[in-house]
């Protein structure tokens, strides 16, 4: 059986005003990439290969960074009227496709096993639409998954709009959704904003599926620590510090030692051989290549399109391409 056809909607519009930037907001870097890259690769290892990415702010920019990449098909929204609004100006691009794949683009912690098993679930499932929620200790902010007795998902309540009770609620929406494009696409047309934003919400379409009584499911598939975006500089701070730990992890994992990782920072394009050392202090900026059975440091910097050979040792206090 040939696999359907399923796109990824990339949302990566916003202006992102609480960075004070005049940087497009997924253009700031994660651990020496793009955020947006992070949502790209995730779709891709899930087997998403199609991305439909929605752009506003600084919209040649963005494009502009990812010039080599023939698998994005660009969409400009202009003006930005939300999330449902964002896949309204994709609709010409849609059809082809039997499912599809919305996701924001300031969420770069985004795992592709999650993308997998929400994919997973919905086609398996035979579903309508599907989305993955998270359960956290402080929900505050977030719009809550509201069931019914038996568990099936009734609405998805924004904070804002949430009774006491609700808010005791502790599962979460972090917008991962997924739609079988035949039932979605005519929904866009009976979308409203009926809002204090004047807006048009994507969560609208799914009030829609459940009202009609065609299957919808919520699965808690995400990791509390996956869902932040990046709305300000102190969240970008947080992002960046899980995003360190996951790629000093990786390396870990395939046979690095990393003295002291809390004093370590490696950027994500970085290779390293197994069996290396990496000595306290050290910074690795950009696409650096480190072989095997090699020791780098302490208070070393690498960067750019740095070599190491291997079996080689770089002294302390080395700066540059080496």
């Amino acid at each position: 059986m040939s696999q359907p056809r399923i796109a990824a909607v990339i949302l990566a519009a916003g202006k992102g005003t609480r960075l004070k930037s005049d940087r497009p907001k997924v253009l700031h870097e994660i651990c020496g990439r793009p955020m947006l890259a992070y949502v790209l690769d995730a779709c891709r290892a899930a087997g998403v290969a199609d991305a439909i990415v929605v752009v506003g702010h600084g919209k040649d920019e963005v494009i502009a960074a990812f010039a080599d990449d023939p698998a994005i098909t660009w969409v400009e929204q202009n003006p930005q009227r939300g999330t449902g609004h964002a896949v309204m100006v994709c609709r010409e691009h849609l059809p082809k496709y039997e499912h599809l794949l919305v996701l924001c683009g300031d969420g770069p912690l985004i795992r592709e096993e999650t993308i997998r098993a929400l994919l997973d679930r919905h086609i398996t499932g035979g579903l309508a639409a599907t989305l993955a929620t998270a359960v956290l200790d402080d929900p505050t902010g977030y719009g809550r998954i509201w069931r019914d007795a038996d568990g099936r998902l009734r609405a998805i309540v924004e904070h804002a709009d949430a009774t006491p009770e609700q808010r005791q609620i502790r599962e979460v929406n972090p917008s991962y959704y997924c739609f079988r494009t035949a039932e979605f696409l005519p929904l866009l047309d009976r979308l409203q904003p009926n809002n204090a934003k004047n807006e048009y919400y994507i969560t609208d379409a799914l009030a829609l599926l459940i009202a009609a009584g065609r299957p919808v499911e919520a699965i808690t598939s995400v990791r509390p620590e996956d869902i932040y975006s990046i709305n300000s500089r102190q969240e970008l701070a947080l992002v960046n510090r899980v995003m360190r730990d996951r790629v000093l992890d990786r390396h870990m994992t395939a046979g690095v030692t990393i003295v002291d990782p809390a004093s370590t920072w490696i950027d994500a394009r970085a290779t390293i051989g197994r069996d290396t050392i990496i000595q306290p202090f050290v910074t690795i900026s950009g696409p650096v290549r480190i072989g095997e059975h090699c020791r780098i440091g302490p208070f070393v910097h690498l960067a750019g399109g740095a070599v190491v050979a291997h079996h080689a040792t770089v002294p302390p206090f080395t700066g540059g391409r080496v």
